[in-house]
């Protein structure tokens, strides 16, 4: 029997009593994860949680397997302020680790890489992995950047304030002339404290919570939530909120999509589908408001069901929008392939390979522009995904050409997906009423938000309240390889690659 088979499976937005998942010793839970890695599972979360003692901490664990469609968990409790690294071994828990250190000051000794995460004091007075006193910790940024030492080699610091409305990110860069050795990405400005304001919960300021986690994915982030109430409370949803759903998940992909496809577009100076498309990423959010009265989606989902209906008129309306939107789309954006000055910029640029997207375990377009199929609408469907397919688009150069086409290919089946259910809405109500949460309960929710895999889980107490909660961005995953693009590259396509990974400060930050 392998370290994997010791773990407890259950479906995605469904819920466990905290009871029967396995306690392990915490190397036993280490090899488990290499055993879960090694048969292709993936590291989707690993997090701490306060215990009645002080002194101790409650590790979770949780490994999704993309062919049976199930999340694996498991659990270790530390009695001690430290713990073996696992991230030699296993790169996929590098940043997980760091985080459990910042928050309950629990070092994982011989981590490699070993700085706050967000820059913020323990969850526990007096705990402290660096061993730093409550009023003697280091300003967002302030850290020791790693160098490269050597003739003619120079280091380039960029943010966080940067040129342009965009949000805080500091970018420190070693090259050689123009060529980049080495890029280190030092985040934590957007920190609000989400994942602490949620305990106590639920209550009525919490899915605003989540739908302001990454103001750009409220509709990913907001049914993640959701689902995770869901469970909890054992609430099924209706057909038809169910598809209104998926409706308002897909607009906001395109949006979101269209709206890079224009952006890579200008930062190549290729001002036909720039222009287009920024026009094109606005007609999708008003698709949206037209749903809920907010561009963003806010106010859309809600526990149990969504908070807007679409009567006949309005799909009908919509509809005409999506088939303009949709020929629009393919006129602009299909110039970019057949453009040479594009493809010279786009190919070979800022490259990460099949093996090493793998072995950081990205997600989203990012990981599916190196070959890898992942996409939790197919392998962990939940919702209006469980009964109607969305074809995984892949690519496998892994390049910003793969990412931008990747892009493209979910915007024609997003919009594939948008007509059809908007032509076959089910009828019935819209929304289940809801019950308080189930005490001392897990549950699990993974979404296929625009940028990736989204993963929310929800302990409760013995009350029926959040005790913990946990909020994965797909981002937390993918800063990493946009570090990894960048090795060997011209600094002066950092911009471009940066935008082909698009990734979000504030949902990393949370």
């Amino acid at each position: 029997m392998t370290g994997a088979n010791h773990l407890v499976a259950i479906g995605n937005g469904r819920a466990i009593e905290r009871a029967s998942i396995p306690e392990l010793a915490i190397r036993e839970l280490q090899e488990t994860i290499l055993d879960g890695v090694e048969q292709g599972r993936r590291v989707i979360a690993l997090f701490g949680a306060g215990t009645e003692d002080a002194d101790a901490v409650h590790l979770y664990l949780a490994l999704a397997d993309d062919r049976d469609g199930r999340v694996y968990l498991g659990s270790a409790l530390l009695r001690e302020d430290r713990f073996d690294s696992l991230t030699p071994r296993c790169p996929q828990v590098h940043l997980f680790e760091r985080e459990i250190a910042e928050q309950f000051g629990i070092r994982p000794t011989g981590h490699p890489w070993l700085k706050p995460v967000r820059y913020h004091a323990s969850y526990r007075p007096g705990k402290d992995a660096w061993g730093r006193s409550s009023t003697d910790l280091p300003l967002v940024g302030m850290t020791d950047f790693y160098r490269v030492e050597g003739n003619e080699v120079h280091e380039v610091a960029v943010g966080p304030v940067h040129a342009g409305i965009i949000e805080p990110g500091h970018f420190r860069f070693q090259c050689h002339g123009e060529n980049v050795f080495h890029l280190e990405i030092s985040l934590g400005y957007q920190h609000r404290g989400v994942e602490r304001a949620l305990i106590g919960g639920p209550n009525p300021r919490s899915i605003h919570y989540a739908e302001t986690l990454a103001g750009d994915t409220s509709v990913g982030h907001g049914t993640a939530y959701c689902q995770v109430v869901e469970a909890l409370c054992k609430c099924a949803k209706t057909p038809r909120a169910q598809t209104l759903r998926g409706i308002a998940l897909e607009l906001e992909r395109l949006a979101n999509h269209v709206g890079d496809l224009g952006a890579l577009a200008n930062d190549v100076g290729f001002l036909p589908t720039a222009s287009y498309c920024g026009r094109l990423r606005g007609d999708f959010l008003n698709m949206t408001a037209l749903l809920c009265g907010n561009r963003l989606g806010r106010g859309m989902v809600r526990p149990g069901g969504v908070g807007f209906d679409v009567e006949q008129p309005l799909s009908d309306e919509m509809l005409k929008r999506v088939d303009a939107a949709e020929r629009d789309c393919r006129s602009a954006i299909e110039l970019l392939w057949d453009s040479s000055s594009v493809m010279a910029r786009f190919e070979e640029t800022g490259r990460v390979s099949t093996e090493l997207a793998e072995e950081l375990g990205l997600v989203g377009p990012a990981a599916r522009a190196c070959g890898l199929g992942r996409d939790a609408r197919q392998d962990h469907p939940s919702g209006i995904f469980r009964f109607t397919h969305i074809p995984v688009s892949t690519w496998n150069a892994g390049d910003v050409f793969a990412r931008a086409y990747v892009r493209w290919l979910e915007v024609r089946r997003s919009i594939a997906f948008v007509s059809e259910q908007l032509r076959a809405l089910p009828a019935g109500p819209i929304r289940s009423q809801t019950k308080p949460l189930s005490p001392d309960q897990l549950a699990v929710s993974l979404v296929e938000g625009w940028r990736g895999e989204i993963c929310h889980v929800g302990l409760t107490n013995a009350q029926g309240r959040f005790e913990r909660y946990k909020v994965v961005d797909p981002s937390f995953h993918n800063w990493s390889g946009l570090a990894m693009a960048l090795r060997n590259q011209q600094i002066s396509d950092f911009p471009l690659c940066n935008k082909s990974f698009n990734l979000s400060y504030c949902g990393h930050d949370l």
